[in-house]
């Protein structure tokens, strides 16, 4: 855990560094200062872009089993150091232990993932002759990096969505600077120190705490020619549009939603149905771009839907997140917190109906049910981000994708149904980066490709994906075999 006694320093080119400047990070649940962190120079930012300029050749020619044993090591060491490492989550995000700890795991998945793709990052083979002109040609299909890259990550996972930007990055031989946000920056700090006791070359990556202010410079720098941006759509576009010669990855935002159809009616069914929505629109305290903001059901199951969603809901035990029973704690500040409220307050001026919460105690918003919400509220048509769900009657199932479409945002949708028609419908209908069926849009496996459609982002994140993403064709042609 990082102590308020010492200055907590970034990392340059593998090695820990202070600057001039520090900012204290506070806790989210109570505002207390937890740690004090030193911010790079101008100077400082320079030697570590140079640095992974100079180490892209070197490090892009480090074996496959060289670039797997390091991550195969931060896995490892993020295990051992699990319940320390979810302790500082809780501490810098305001995330409920139970959350942080399942964080921990998942990185430490992220990075073996990235290990055993390392391995198998090989290339393919074409067979030229398909053509009398190709006859004794054969043609190697590699994957090589584009460069090194500028990863910008959020405050809501402040371990994992680091993870998913380090270990594809360094699987393909590509050197990364980590940009991590500013009220969560303790996360990557003690990532940084465990890459730190790895063989990678000196370069191959650096943590820097810069102030959201410096970034311009930073993501316009040519010497990182790929920058990955996960956050709000409004920063994500504007990076985009600031350097469109650049290979841009944004994984933004999103008001995910649900439909439950008419053929999941069981007592059972509904029940599971509305445990698994209840649970991911607030976990994280809702601050996830995939938790479940609306919630669609066709009439014959919308009202035992509510009921059960509504009880759910009620049972969730909010509070400190240091306490081992909470399971909702708070917003990451008194402005997020606000805003919420604010959204909750406009949407019930319009004529819609709170059945639960919708109070603001401090930095935390009490889990919120909403009906009869008009389709133009902020809380439909924006990421609430906050601990608010919507449900709504639809008239039967296209009805209902219709309404999941009616979105400036697209990034998963979960479909409760029994019916393998159905699904095969939905995912065709959807524009969404993913279908869930039988569960929420809030789940995600590190293998698969992960990434949204309209303002939801371009491109893939997941290891392997993301690892396409950092990469280009190179192809080599071979002559004069016998084939």
């Amino acid at each position: 855990m990082a102590s308020m006694g010492k200055v907590e320093p970034f990392w340059v080119a593998g090695r820990p560094a202070t600057g001039s400047t520090a900012f204290e990070v506070r806790h989210p649940w109570d505002g207390r200062p937890i740690a004090t962190v030193s911010q790079p120079d101008a100077g400082q930012v320079d030697v570590a872009v140079a640095a992974a300029a100079r180490a892209a050749r070197e490090l892009a020619a480090v074996s496959a089993h060289g670039r797997a044993a390091a991550l195969t090591h931060v896995s490892g060491r993020i295990a051992e150091r699990g319940e320390e490492i979810a302790a500082l989550i809780t501490a810098e995000s305001g995330k409920p232990l139970t959350w942080a700890r399942a964080e921990v795991a998942r990185a430490t998945s992220t990075f073996r993932w990235g290990a055993e793709e390392a391995r198998r990052w090989s290339g393919d083979l074409q067979r030229l002759d398909t053509d009398p002109a190709g006859a004794g040609r054969l043609a190697v299909v590699r994957r090589v990096p584009r460069g090194p890259v500028l990863g910008i990550t959020p405050f809501n996972f402040p371990l994992n969505l680091v993870a998913h930007k380090v270990a594809p990055a360094l699987a393909v031989g590509a050197p990364i600077i980590v940009k991590p946000a500013p009220k969560t920056p303790l996360s990557s700090l003690l990532l940084a120190e465990l890459l730190a006791e790895t063989d990678l070359p000196e370069g191959s990556w650096s943590v820097l705490t810069v102030p959201n202010e410096a970034m311009p410079g930073l993501v316009a720098d040519p010497r990182l020619p790929v920058v990955s941006f996960t956050g709000s759509a409004a920063v994500g576009w504007s990076i985009r549009d600031a350097v469109p010669r650049k290979h841009v990855v944004l994984e933004l935002g999103g008001n995910a939603a649900v439909l439950v159809a008419a053929d999941w009616s069981s007592p059972s069914d509904l029940r599971q149905a509305a445990q698994r929505i209840a649970t991911f629109a607030n976990y994280q305290a809702g601050q996830s771009c995939i938790a479940v903001q609306r919630v669609y059901a066709e009439r014959s199951v919308y009202e035992t839907l509510l009921s059960e969603v509504t009880a759910a809901v009620e049972r969730l035990h909010t509070g400190d997140p240091a306490d081992e029973a909470t399971e909702v704690g708070p917003l990451i500040d008194l402005t997020a917190a606000e805003r919420v409220e604010r959204w909750i307050a406009e949407a019930v001026d319009a004529g819609a109906t709170v059945v639960t919460g919708g109070k603001r105690d401090g930095t935390s918003i009490t889990p919120t049910v909403l009906r009869g919400v008009p389709p133009e509220a902020k809380v439909v048509r924006e990421e609430v981000f906050g601990p608010v769900l919507v449900i709504e009657p639809v008239d039967g199932l296209d009805d209902g994708l219709a309404r999941i479409n009616d979105s400036p945002y697209g990034l998963q949708a979960g479909i409760f149904t029994h019916d393998v028609a159905t699904a095969f419908h939905a995912h065709r209908q959807l524009d969404v980066g993913g279908v869930i069926v039988g569960d929420v849009p809030s789940y995600r496996a590190d293998q698969m490709p992960y990434g949204g459609a309209k303002d939801s982002g371009v491109g893939r994140e997941g290891v392997h994906a993301a690892m396409e993403d950092l990469t280009v064709e190179r192809v080599l042609v071979l002559t004069g075999l016998d084939l």
